[in-house]
């Protein structure tokens, strides 16, 4: 016979503002390493934003991950290698909420976890698309480089379905700096 408290049958999920019930991914990301983390020893930390139905998200996700870079010790950066790197991140979270906002209706929560040696950022839509980036990548043209720009600058990146409704989490993994 089993001892302790009773299994929560919602654990690991929400609702978001339409009642809609998914799967709780910032949850996961709290108890479960990063990519690239299992031998870090850390247990890695999440720090959420909800954006859905706000207004001027774009200054708002890189404010907010500015804020966690600060908390987590990467700002004000004592080296030119660790300006550069807070710089990435902050380009790559503008990127992923731009393109959710031009291509998927627009972003619902970011995600930033922080593990030893990778900081990994998630933006939650309710888009179908799938994120690409352009090919061939013509850098005198305007627009298209967004993802070009995430899979310069990422360690890696992809995307995670929703099953029960429309929707995506786009991630993006980057290198803590050294």
């Amino acid at each position: 016979m089993p001892s302790g408290p009773p299994a929560d049958p919602d654990a690991g999920v929400r609702a978001d503002r339409s009642g809609v019930r998914r799967p709780d991914l910032a949850a996961d990301a709290r108890t479960a390493p990063a990519a690239g983390e299992a031998s870090a020893g850390a247990a890695p930390e999440t720090r959420t934003l909800a954006l859905d139905g706000a207004s001027g998200v774009v200054p708002m996700a890189r404010d907010f991950t500015r804020q966690a870079l600060y908390d987590w010790g990467w700002l004000p950066a004592s080296t030119a290698e660790r300006r550069a790197a807070a710089e990435d991140v902050l380009l790559v979270v503008s990127e992923l909420v731009t393109n959710a906002c031009l291509h998927a209706e627009g972003p619902e929560e970011l995600r930033v976890v922080r593990g030893g040696r990778v900081l990994r950022l998630e933006v939650a839509d309710r888009g179908t698309g799938q994120p690409a980036p352009r090919t061939p990548h013509r850098a005198g043209r305007p627009g298209g480089h967004g993802m070009f720009i995430v899979q310069r600058l990422c360690l890696d990146w992809g995307v995670i379905r929703a099953t029960d409704a429309p929707g995506k989490t786009v991630w993006a993994e980057l290198a803590a700096p050294a």
